[in-house]
């Protein structure tokens, strides 16, 4: 059954889920605002437009939300004129943002109040499949409403896990970008110290890659590493600290040990002070690498 979706959030992920929502024939309306891609095309296909995150959630029977992180996510549901201030009992929220998961449940609740469910939805992946409708979706929630809600998911999402409650998906979201961005900024700082022993790129490359050195994490920072080709990971240096810092607050509230993360949050905070704005991770190599000691 097609649905009446609302959107906010047509970042960079949020173009392609609406692209493809599109594309599978739901109706679907989107939050205007400064955060947003152009949205010509998808005025173009029939898209409205709403400046009212509240009369947005009024027409809509789900809204989905692909935001920077827990601070926005709870200015759009619980603010001035927001989403539960015009959300209908019955509704479904989907949050696709990258979000702390005290801060989910807590939100969860709230739109529960208003007499509609929540699921936590963030994904994994990139831009490119976003536009393909092949993102991995990590799903928290309601396992009953987790189906209802499977054939949107399923429109922009090629691999969909139902974690847990609502809350898990985030939680498996953090714990996979804390090992994702561990292990660039790992691999980084080795390049680093390669350069400053005469270390070729290629061979650091090469034997990494034949050993336990090898793995998603180098082949995306493989085109930097030898041409200074930022395009095999296009993820900013500012939020990937800002996700361990998401990381460690979890880990910090869960009591667990977070030596490690820590470290690999202060080498971010280090190297997003001396970048230049919307630097991506990739450049991590260069900001620990000898010129950035000169």
């Amino acid at each position: 059954m097609k649905k009446k979706i609302g959107m906010v959030g047509i970042g960079m992920m949020g173009h392609g889920i609406a692209s493809n929502l599109l594309k599978h024939g739901h109706e679907l309306a989107v939050l205007e605002h400064a955060g947003n891609q152009p949205l010509d095309a998808l005025k173009a296909a029939g898209v409205l437009t709403f400046t009212s995150a509240a009369e947005l959630a009024a027409r809509s029977d789900v809204v989905i939300l692909v935001l920077t992180g827990s601070p926005q996510v709870e200015a759009v549901l619980t603010g001035a004129n927001g989403v539960l201030a015009g959300l209908k009992p019955g509704s479904v929220v989907i949050d696709c943002s990258t979000a702390i998961p005290s801060s989910t449940v807590r939100m969860a609740e709230a739109v529960a109040k208003a007499g509609s469910a929540m699921l936590d939805a963030p994904m994994t992946r990139t831009p490119k499949e976003a536009a393909e409708g092949r993102l991995n979706l990590l799903v928290g929630g309601d396992a009953a409403l987790f189906e209802t809600c499977r054939p949107i998911l399923a429109c922009f999402g090629e691999n969909i896990t139902h974690v847990g409650a609502v809350g898990s998906g985030h939680s498996m979201k953090l714990l996979h970008n804390y090992v994702s961005l561990g292990s660039v900024a790992l691999i980084a700082e080795a390049a680093a110290c390669a350069q400053r022993n005469g270390v070729a790129p290629d061979v650091f490359i090469d034997v990494l890659a034949k050993g336990g050195g090898g793995g998603m994490a180098l082949e995306r920072l493989k085109p930097y590493l030898l041409t200074k080709d930022t395009s095999g990971l296009r993820f900013s240096i500012a939020n990937a600290k800002k996700d361990m810092g998401y990381y460690t607050t979890m880990a910090g509230d869960a009591q667990s040990p977070l030596a490690i993360a820590a470290a690999v949050l202060d080498t971010l905070q280090g190297a997003d002070a001396k970048a230049a704005p919307g630097a991506l991770l990739p450049e991590l190599v260069s900001l620990l690498g000898p010129a950035a000691s000169a």
